[in-house]
């Protein structure tokens, strides 16, 4: 199989989704030219939902060292755990809204500042740090609690389900006012009421939690309107600590509600969240956390 010399990328597959934030066809166009005027060959593009991720088996078959991502953190996340234990490695680059595994890699640069200093071999490969459940794994950040459900009404807008939207904005509203609250139970940090959402992100010292609240209906109406944003980290929260593995249940014995990389998901009353790195290797061109 063909390598990355030095990090030296010159020929690639590229996986793109049109549904993705960034995903454009000017955005797509100027990309194109970019890698073609760093001297990277794209020979073939895969136009994800339309066409399946892509395999280790193909891209050994083509010889094809490095596989560069421009989608959102959820296509991200599903192209990674396709590719688990693949020899090669994977170039992530900010096509999505929030692109949070992007600015792990490589901090806020841009397109053309990243792959400028990948196509000159200044990349290393790194293997960053997962947070992960039974449900599966989050390389960007995992979010836990009755927040989670304003994820369905982000979907609905996405589609323009006007009946969706209104229905599930009272539901989320009603959830995050109501018992099923999310705390820490092992080890026992923050309140033991319970949040409405609590935030583990992945990171070199362990996974950090963070969680949110709000004091009265215009507080949670603002939160509510911050996470269909992937703005929530504007609101109040508290700072929980670090830990290499904590156990979160629902306070009113209800099951969880999680968002992984933004993708939704559910898991029992009481759940255990853990760390370990990643199983493929990434190019990343900053402070990997």
């Amino acid at each position: 199989m063909a390598t990355i010399d030095g990090n030296r990328l010159n020929r690639a597959w590229l996986l793109v989704n049109s549904a993705s934030g960034s995903n454009t066809p000017a955005a797509l166009a100027s990309l194109d030219e970019c890698l073609g005027d760093h001297g990277i060959s794209v020979e073939r593009t895969i136009c994800f939902p339309d066409e399946d991720l892509p395999s280790a088996s193909e891209l050994d078959a083509a010889s094809i060292p490095c596989l560069i991502i421009y989608t959102g953190d959820g296509t991200l996340n599903a192209a990674i755990g396709e590719l688990k234990g693949w020899g090669g490695a994977v170039l992530v680059l900010p096509g999505g809204t929030m692109n949070l595994l992007s600015k792990r890699l490589h901090g806020d640069r841009e397109n053309e500042a990243i792959i400028a200093t990948v196509s000159g071999g200044g990349a290393r490969r790194v293997r960053p740090v997962m947070a992960c459940c039974d449900a599966g794994t989050a390389l960007a950040g995992l979010l836990v609690g009755p927040g989670t459900r304003w994820g369905s009404v982000r979907e609905a807008m996405r589609e323009l389900d006007i009946p969706g939207i209104a229905a599930g904005t009272a539901e989320a509203l009603a959830e995050m006012t109501g018992t099923a609250m999310v705390r820490a139970a092992s080890p026992g940090l923050g309140s033991a009421d319970g949040y409405p959402l609590i935030e583990l992100t992945p990171g070199e010292h362990g996974i950090q939690l963070d969680a949110f609240y709000a004091e009265n209906a215009g507080e949670f109406a603002a939160q509510g309107w911050a996470i269909l944003r992937r703005n929530f980290r504007e609101g109040p929260h508290d700072r929980l600590g670090v830990v290499e593995k904590v156990t979160l249940e629902s306070a009113d014995g209800s099951p969880l509600g999680i968002l992984i990389d933004g993708e939704p998901a559910k898991l029992g009353p009481r759940a255990e969240f853990s760390m370990a790195p990643c199983a493929l290797d990434l190019l990343a061109t900053g402070n990997a956390d």
